[in-house]
């Protein structure tokens, strides 16, 4: 058997694996010998049939797939040994149909191979790391919805500003019946607030669901929407009251603040604001670095410049699926894949040349932190070694969870690094201007 590569480009090549009768006749001999044993033909006794007979047979089925296990097994271990650094999976050349009476027999692959290609971490323009702040304003609106939340419902016969409102939605032909419990305030136009203010319990109400709340959640959420239908939805529903109340707000006292937090973790007014804002900006860390890691993401793409072997993996991408695709099918999920294929490849080299790999320890030691903080949550805050270390086995025995922590140890790992290898500049500003400024809201 020889195997050789012919590079058709730096991207593309060609494997062909000849292979000649003495790599497979010893095999295929044995089969028919054993088949010969135990074969079934009428006018022969079992194990009498003669071998001339079996050949003739059962030759060619044997044949073709003793050679296809030689082809497959030789193949894998080629590319294994020759370290290529492919993209996709070989893909077989056609040749027709195979005289399967030859003795020798070639065959062709196809592959794609990954491009070389340098990454300049530092661009002329620096990326923005965005700081985000608790300010003043939403601190005392949590505040606000805290003392919302833990207050006394005072039940209404009337309705008037800001009262909570329970009843349910209704529309027949839409399928729409759900009952829900919302604040006034939560109405987006003085119309819509017109209509509650001085309702009774019982009363029905006629509202367009088009610009009904100022959040379009809010929607989804009180009349039980997929938010694609809500996305286009602009029709009349009907709203029965049930109950009226307003809610006379808590204190901020001790027993609020132990209800909230634990035993006397909290005393005052002002250790409240500050625990709410060490809170709050913990999160908005959380969504600075994602924000930071999409953008670093989409500068490498833009700007790490290389081929791909696009027919080759069109081709490939054809196969790949449940269903084959056809050539437009095929080509349209290149372009859809293209650039989380170019990502993909420039991570890899990354991770590979700034040794950012994760190991079993990195893992292990991720997995335990993140138990013990699952256990705090539940009230479990000094949990034996032992437990942990249990409960840690247990979870990396699951393959789903090993990839889906390794992965979110990599995108620790890549973040750190970026922070220190790319060309950053610092911006400070609260949540709403940061929402403004990256989202346009």
């Amino acid at each position: 058997m020889n195997i050789s590569i012919e590079n058709k480009d730096s991207l593309n090549a060609l494997v062909t694996i000849n292979i000649e009768k003495n790599d497979y006749a010893k095999k295929v001999d044995k089969i028919l010998t054993d088949y010969r044993k135990t074969a079934n033909i009428p006018g022969f006794r079992k194990g009498q049939v003669p071998m001339g007979l079996v050949k003739k047979k059962y030759n060619k089925a044997v044949t073709a797939e003793e050679i296809n296990k030689i082809l497959q097994e030789s193949l894998s271990n080629y590319l294994k040994d020759e370290k290529l650094d492919m993209l996709g999976n070989p893909l077989p050349v056609e040749q027709g149909d195979i005289d399967w009476d030859d003795d020798n027999f070639a065959f062709s692959f196809e592959i794609g191979l990954s491009p070389k290609f340098e990454i300049k971490l530092k661009g002329r323009k620096a990326i923005t790391h965005y700081n985000i702040t608790a300010d003043d304003k939403l601190i005392s609106n949590q505040i606000i919805n805290i003392q919302k939340q833990y207050g006394k419902l005072i039940s209404k016969d009337k309705a008037e500003e800001n009262d909570e409102i329970t009843g349910q939605f209704f529309n027949d032909s839409e399928g729409i019946d759900s009952t829900a419990t919302f604040s006034l305030d939560k109405l987006k136009g003085k119309s819509n607030l017109k209509k509650f203010i001085g309702a009774k319990s019982g009363d029905i109400i006629s509202l367009k669901t088009k610009g009904l709340f100022s959040e379009k959640n809010d929607l989804v959420t009180y009349l039980k929407l997929d938010n694609e239908v809500s996305d286009n939805l602009n029709i009349e529903v009907v709203f029965t009251i049930k109950e009226i109340n307003s809610r006379e707000p808590a204190d901020l006292d001790k027993e609020l603040f132990d209800k909230l937090f634990g035993k006397d973790v909290i005393k005052t007014v002002t250790e409240l604001k500050e625990k709410l804002k060490s809170d709050a900006e913990k999160q908005f860390i959380q969504q600075s670095d994602q924000k930071l890691l999409n953008d670093v993401t989409a500068y490498l793409v833009d700007n790490t410049k290389f081929k791909l072997p696009s027919k080759f993996l069109i081709k490939w991408l054809k196969t790949v699926g449940e269903e084959p695709l056809t050539d437009q099918q095929a080509i349209e999920e290149y372009e859809k894949s293209e650039k989380s294929m170019r990502y993909q490849l420039i991570e890899s080299k990354l991770i590979v040349d700034n040794n950012l790999q994760v190991n079993f320890d990195e893992l292990k030691l991720f997995a335990a932190e993140m138990i013990k903080t699952q256990m705090a949550q539940f009230g479990q805050l000094n949990p034996s070694e032992k437990e942990v270390d249990d409960i840690v086995a247990r979870v990396l025995s699951n393959k789903d969870e090993v990839k889906r922590m390794s992965e979110q140890l990599t995108s620790q790992k890549l973040l750190t690094f970026y922070k220190e290898n790319v060309k950053l500049k610092v911006k400070k500003l609260n949540y709403d201007a940061f929402v403004k400024e990256v989202y346009g809201k």
